[in-house]
């Protein structure tokens, strides 16, 4: 989990392969219009968000009940989001922090991807760190990602 730019489908892909579970990635089960938003600069409502956690939640739970083991990069910025994904079943959240700075200078260095740099200050205001109750960590990520992979697996103790 993480703002835009945090390195959550890179750490995620990383990750899946690593520990041989299934990968999808978060930002395709936006819908049509969600994308258009973005790539436009505009923020995503909650109301535009509750379909798109929905779809991930329904493929967790599907890789869950198929006995496979999930990974899949996705902002989780709220608690309320987090928790529609917990309705998969146990989820284990990654945030991904990093520096505001370094945030923005990865996310100008991305090339055709349809989330905007002036949408990052909108996402840190929405952010909404893990609580103590809510199971997973905080990874920084000025590693490299296979560093940061390490400590992903170390701190889920597999």
């Amino acid at each position: 989990m993480g703002v835009a730019g945090c390195g959550k489908t890179t750490t995620a892909a990383l990750l899946a392969g690593r520990l041989g579970a299934t990968f999808a990635e978060g930002d395709e089960f936006h819908s049509t219009a969600n994308v258009t938003k973005m790539s436009l600069g505009h923020p995503l409502t909650d109301e535009d968000r509750w379909p798109w956690l929905r779809g991930i939640r329904d493929w967790l739970a599907a890789e869950a009940q198929a006995g496979h083991s999930a990974v899949v990069p996705c902002s989780s910025l709220k608690r309320s989001y987090r928790d529609v994904l917990r309705e998969a079943g146990p989820v284990e959240f990654v945030h991904l922090t990093g520096s505001r700075e370094l945030l923005s200078e990865r996310i100008q260095g991305r090339a055709g991807h349809f989330m905007k740099p002036e949408m990052l200050t909108s996402q840190l205001n929405t952010l909404e760190p893990l609580a103590d109750d809510e199971a997973g960590f905080t990874v920084d990520i000025a590693p490299r990602p296979d560093a940061i992979v390490d400590t992903i697996i170390r701190n889920l103790d597999l």
